[in-house]
């Protein structure tokens, strides 16, 4: 399900009182598909972002954020219970995916071992993103990933 997003009037792109050019919020109910839907929205907002709102979105950036979208909704049907909130925001140079979940544990770093099968989302997500942050909220916890939109990096 996906609300619409916040921008109006014409395609120009105009920020938002926030600083965003384009933001959209989506909603899974928490099944095993929700990951292809929510990989699959991210690459229509980017997609939108370029067409519309005339952003450099480079393909690289197209892949890491499904990578980051993929592994951050996989963290939350693994460990935590109901539903998945996603939302992404650009501005011109960056893309935020932030995905809300009901577990108010935070996500604990791991010890490098390149031996362990798994639970690597994490350190993939930090690796290949410009900024994480994480947030205990009332109910629950967010986690803002951020990605440059170029293959230039420049930090926000």
């Amino acid at each position: 399900m996906q609300p619409p997003d916040d921008s109006e009037g014409d395609n120009a792109a105009r920020p938002l009182p926030d600083g965003y050019l384009i933001r959209a919020g989506y909603a899974f109910d928490g099944d095993a598909r929700c990951i292809a839907d929510a990989r699959h929205h991210a690459a229509a907002f980017l997609n939108k972002a370029r067409a519309e709102h005339h952003l450099t979105v480079s393909d690289r950036a197209k892949d890491l954020t499904a990578l980051v979208v993929s592994e951050l909704v996989t963290n939350v049907l693994k460990y935590a219970p109901g539903p998945v909130l996603m939302e992404l925001r650009a501005t011109a140079e960056v893309v935020d995916v932030v995905v809300w979940d009901s577990d108010p544990a935070l996500p604990t770093p791991r010890a490098p071992d390149p031996g362990r099968i798994g639970q690597h989302g994490m350190e993939i997500v930090k690796a290949v993103t410009e900024a994480l942050f994480v947030e205990q909220e009332p109910v629950g916890k967010r986690i803002t990933a951020r990605l440059a939109l170029t293959d230039t990096p420049t930090l926000a």
